[in-house]
């Protein structure tokens, strides 16, 4: 082991640039994967508030059977939760925030209609729920804040597919620097693989230095990318908070330890497999 350790070290030193090269790739890689992991993380973290606060609210006509509507509502599979709100409930409701709605209710009569309120399994399922409800016969109108969840869902899915589509386009620049650094330093060995083939070396034992090789460089980027990343993160994250309290910023180190892993055995996976892909291959064009 000593001696593929110190092959594999003597490779690099041999070919500095293919190697620096690689090494930066493979950072900035693991850097751009761990924002995207991250960002998505409190993505998700959004679209649970959200769906903890977001209601959609069917207004029923004069008459409308309110129980049998509930029934039908509650049917549906998007909906999590259900509720048949009478229009004296209402008032009691606006009345606690606005006190002279009663006195203007007493006037002119109670203005509100009966209501079903619906809360949904997922944000992105507003939409179908209101366009299901608003064809029930007794439903007036669907409300369900249209303006903002909409477009807050568009904005925070393209966010997240951006992030996942670079991440791949890097992750296969990665792949290839880790292929061409491998062949280069076979390449240079050629000579000396072929008297170690003459003298019954295993394609093993030839190929065991690139892979040590590989999952240094693996090693080191993850290293390098998680020193980078864990403090940036939650220093933006602080900002984040201070400036716009009112998204849920994940920043509790047991949630984040489990990421943080992932993208550090990301990186030490890519730099073994790539390497002992890369070896097999090019030691089969040398033969």
């Amino acid at each position: 082991m000593t001696y593929h350790l110190r092959q594999a070290l003597l490779a690099m030193r041999g070919n500095l640039t293919a190697t620096f090269a690689t090494l930066m790739t493979m950072t900035l890689t693991l850097l751009m994967l761990g924002f995207v992991l991250l960002l998505t993380l409190n993505v998700n973290r959004t679209l649970a508030q959200l769906e903890s606060q977001v209601e959609v609210a069917a207004f029923l006509r004069e008459g409308a059977d309110g129980p049998l509507l509930l029934t039908q509502v509650r049917a549906l599979p998007q909906v999590r939760e259900a509720n048949l709100v009478t229009r004296v409930q209402v008032l009691d409701e606006m009345t606690r925030d606005y006190p002279y709605a009663r006195d203007a209710a007493e006037l002119a009569g109670n203005p509100f209609p009966d209501t079903l309120r619906m809360r949904v399994l997922r944000v992105e399922d507003s939409r179908a729920v209101a366009a299901a409800v608003s064809t029930l016969a007794g439903v007036e109108d669907v409300e369900y804040g249209a303006g903002y969840v909409d477009q807050t869902v568009r904005t925070l899915t393209a966010v997240r597919g951006a992030g996942y589509a670079l991440v791949g386009l890097l992750l296969l620049g990665t792949l290839f620097n880790i292929l061409n650094a491998v062949r280069v330093a076979m390449y240079a060995r050629r000579q000396e693989i072929s008297v170690m083939r003459l003298l019954g070396a295993t394609r093993g034992f030839i190929r065991m230095p690139h892979v040590i090789e590989g999952l240094i460089l693996g090693v080191a980027a993850a290293a390098l990318a998680l020193a980078l990343l864990t403090p940036t993160y939650l220093e933006l994250a602080g900002r984040v908070q201070l400036f716009a309290p009112v998204f849920p910023i994940v920043r509790d180190l047991p949630t984040l330890l489990p990421l943080l892993g992932v993208v550090g055995g990301l990186g030490v996976v890519i730099g073994f497999f790539g390497s002992l892909f890369a070896s097999r291959r090019y030691l089969r064009e040398l033969e």
